[in-house]
């Protein structure tokens, strides 16, 4: 019988913010991957470790979690004053697609730092020491992210004393800017798609009493769907194990998350959101309360001034995604939302929240225009480091 032998594609390992993806440059993909496709779905999928029913991913670089499920692939920019443009793929753990229709803001930390490790960057706009700006075009959502790189030596500076909860080890601090990060939408529709910043959504009878829940939807960063999180039944406080071990509550939240499908307009059908599990994001926000991170730390109420639970990929997730950090802060500094309400109300142009892991703050600015709210920039601060870099292996024959 005839064997194959391992195609090997160069590659590098990389920790953004609170994720993990492997990074390619678009030309060192073979060929017939260097085009979207079902042959590039097929190779990450492998370089991944999915489809896997053991959700496990043993035999691939993926981590079995939706914050290690990644692929990214760099290439010089195609679009004016941008650097590189920058591509997301979330691949699913247990069924066989990637999803592109969204993006990473953490692996967004790693894509300014990626771009100057991989020569991706004119050298003309690198300092010897200082601060690299790189203009990243994100191509998944067509928008500009801005990374404020550390250099020293000419060389990415990744070690550092900035600490994220979330991460164990301090780091640089990279500081992100996303510009006009809403999203006009697959139908051209708006930052709030329904028009309104608190919809009655209606849900299945078995979610919720009455079938209806308060529900602000928005699309900055990442489509949105946020709820209160006494509305369904919790504090707000809650870690991974109390709702990822439930099966009827994570089939709850998925019901919830397709209703605000539908009602944002992202799908036609329920049966679309099988195959778009990436966008939109569920989130349940509370007024402040003591309570104990993952990691044991206690975070007490005065310290945040919200605090917020994100589901990606179907489960809550250990910290808190980068891209749904933009939409808290969007949504905080709009006054009515539900986040801005459970922030205390009123204008603000920051925001600190207690996640899973810890708390992080992000700065949004937003204004109103002709009737229509609209938001500059959200800034936010994250660390990216290359944890191995070489080549990644795949069977021949996979893709």
């Amino acid at each position: 019988m005839a064997h194959l032998p391992q195609v090997k594609i160069t590659a590098t390992y990389m920790r953004g913010g609170t994720s993990k993806g492997v990074f390619f440059r678009l030309q060192d993909l073979p060929e017939r991957c260097q085009v979207p496709g079902e042959a590039r779905d097929r190779l990450f999928m492998r370089v991944i470790g999915s489809p896997d029913p053991y959700s496990a991913q043993i035999d691939g670089m993926g981590g079995a979690t939706s914050s290690t499920s990644k692929c990214v692939i760099l290439s010089k920019s195609s679009q004016p004053e941008h650097d590189v443009d920058y591509l997301y793929g979330q691949v699913s753990i247990d069924k066989a697609f990637v999803d592109w229709s969204g993006n990473c803001g953490n692996l967004s930390t790693a894509a300014g730092a990626f771009a100057i490790h991989a020569g991706l960057v004119d050298a003309a706009r690198i300092p010897e020491n200082g601060t690299c700006v790189v203009r990243i075009w994100q191509a998944n959502i067509q928008k500009t992210i801005i990374a404020h790189v550390p250099v020293t030596a000419g060389q990415v500076q990744e070690t550092g004393d900035f600490e994220l909860d979330g991460v164990t080890f301090p780091a640089a601090e990279i500081v992100l800017e996303f510009l006009d990060p809403s999203d006009d939408g697959e139908e051209g529709g708006s930052m709030f798609p329904t028009g309104n910043l608190v919809d009655d959504l209606e849900v299945p009878a078995d979610v919720v009493e009455g079938g209806t829940l308060k529900a602000t939807m928005i699309t900055a960063g990442i489509p949105t769907i946020f709820v209160n999180a006494e509305d369904i039944g919790y504090q707000g406080t809650e870690l991974r194990e109390a709702i990822n071990g439930d099966p009827a509550q994570l089939a709850r939240f998925e019901q919830i998350r397709i209703a605000g499908a539908l009602r944002m307009g992202l799908i036609k059908t329920a049966e679309e959101a099988a195959t778009r599990q990436h966008t939109p994001k569920i989130a349940f926000v509370s007024p402040p309360k003591d309570y104990r991170t993952s990691s044991g730390k206690e975070v007490k109420a005065g310290e945040v001034d919200l605090l917020v639970r994100a589901l990606s990929m179907g489960k809550l997730h250990h910290a808190m995604m980068g891209t749904c950090a933009v939409a808290i802060g969007t949504a905080a500094a709009i006054p009515g939302t539900l986040v801005n309400i459970a922030a205390g109300g009123g204008e603000r142009e920051a925001v600190r929240f207690g996640h899973p892991s810890g708390t992080l703050r992000v700065g949004a600015q937003a204004k109103r225009v002709d009737g229509q709210w609209t938001v500059t920039k959200a800034v936010m601060s994250r660390s990216a480091r290359i944890l191995m870099e070489g080549w990644v292996r795949v069977p021949g024959g996979s893709f």
